[in-house]
């Protein structure tokens, strides 16, 4: 098992750029999953499978002089995200891909539809994010897309990876999609041939916590952050909820001189993502 202190390399490509909506788009294409390869642990009902790193990178290099038209003349992306009236991440997540799906010179795909809702009678069964065609393969592609932010604990084992909400876990998570989320066959009267996974986010690990391996789902070639309910002496800033998906250019906050529960960053030290959690708020761990 790879152990916490191996950090790759890492490609992050959207930090070379200045529009802070830019740099979530490339975020969105360019960062790879957080999970390497479905977890052992997890009972499969309906197959499905992540895109490799590689893919990603192949995505991004084939966008990127879309992106750096777009970071001098972001209108366009602007405009399109207007219409999300939400503040979730995810479904800011979710837009972005969108955009770039639509976008489709840059890319071997042909968006089908978006937010497909599967009903019987008066029951609705679920939804489908993204039905594409892979213009490469001709194989139909049914994408589920999520944006997550899980804190391991313990031993690192599936179970024991916990969102802000507690009732989240990757766990679940992983287990809704399998069980649910890739139920369905077909779609808008097209065959679906393969399912895919658009996990994205960051994973943490306990703080101060040194030699713990990682299971071998974990991807490895991301960034990954620390968790934890003491104040490090490293100078870190608050980030702002948006920038979660990543961090602006410029720093959009002082240094704290009180924390709060959040995500913090630094770009003098290491790890640069510390998610702090008050003590009081944490649940009795299972």
């Amino acid at each position: 098992m790879p152990s916490v202190d191996d950090q790759p390399c890492l490609f992050e490509p959207w930090l070379n750029f200045k529009n802070p909506i830019v740099r979530q788009l490339a975020f969105a294409i360019a960062s790879p999953n957080i999970l390497s390869v479905i977890p052992d642990e997890l009972i499969i009902k309906n197959y499905f499978c992540l895109h490799d790193n590689a893919t990603w990178q192949m995505l991004y290099q084939n966008y990127e002089k879309r992106l750096f038209q777009l970071d001098q003349q972001p209108q366009p992306l602007y405009d399109f995200l207007a219409r999300l009236k939400s503040t979730r991440l995810g479904l800011r997540f979710e837009n972005l891909l969108w955009f770039w799906l639509l976008d489709d010179a840059y890319h071997p795909y042909k968006l089908i539809g978006h937010s497909i809702q599967k009903i019987s009678g008066a029951r609705t069964l679920g939804e489908i994010d993204f039905l594409i065609l892979n213009q490469q393969t001709q194989e139909i592609e049914h994408w589920e897309v999520a944006l997550k932010y899980y804190l391991g604990e313990g031993h690192l084992n599936l179970a024991h990876w916990f969102g802000l909400n507690r009732e989240d876990t990757l766990h679940r998570k992983l287990a809704h999609f399998t069980d649910r989320q890739f139920q369905f066959s077909e779609a808008n009267n097209y065959n679906i041939q393969r399912k895919f996974a658009v996990m994205k986010g960051q994973l943490y690990l306990p703080f101060q916590k040194h030699n713990l391996c990682l299971p071998i789902w974990i991807n490895s070639s991301r960034r990954l952050g620390q968790w934890g309910t003491i104040i490090p002496k490293q100078p870190y800033y608050r980030l702002q909820r948006h920038e979660w998906l990543c961090p602006d250019q410029i720093a959009t906050s002082s240094h704290p001189t009180w924390w709060t529960d959040g995500l913090y960053h630094s770009t003098e030290s290491e790890p640069s993502f510390y998610m702090f959690r008050q003590p009081a708020l944490l649940f009795n761990r299972n």
